[in-house]
């Protein structure tokens, strides 16, 4: 079932309207940067607009900084949801996207290398193994 209409014209407004750090964050991930891996950015789930998702890696990327306005229980809710429906939620604070850049994507690239399924063992060839 897809997400309301106005759900998707508010999750628009909000990439249109994205803070300094999720402009950092986009540019390193838009356009497969990362390990190939294609991420949606202010992309409903539910009833949630999740900041940044992978949906392959079934990873949630979401920036909590100066214009974050859910308290902290709401946000275990919120992670619990999207946790049940198979996604791993990294969180990070604006400040840390934008003074420690480099450790996000570390811990982001790491997510992925972890939740890639391993390619298929290969099948012996005529005459191996007994």
């Amino acid at each position: 079932m897809p997400p309301p209409k106005s759900l998707l014209r508010f999750a628009r407004g909000l990439r249109a309207d994205s803070t300094d750090a999720e402009h950092r964050l986009w540019y390193c991930l838009r356009s497969r940067r990362m390990t190939g891996a294609k991420f949606r950015r202010q992309h409903p789930i539910g009833p949630y607009i999740v900041d940044f998702v992978c949906f392959e890696s079934r990873l949630i990327v979401e920036l909590d900084g100066g214009q974050h306005q859910e308290p902290a229980r709401a946000d275990h809710w919120r992670d619990e949801l999207l946790r049940a429906q198979g996604f791993l939620v990294l969180r990070f604070w604006d400040n840390d996207v934008l003074l420690r850049t480099e450790a996000v994507l570390e811990a982001i690239w790491t997510a992925i290398q972890d939740r890639r399924p391993s390619p298929p063992a290969p099948l012996p060839q005529a005459g191996e193994g007994s």
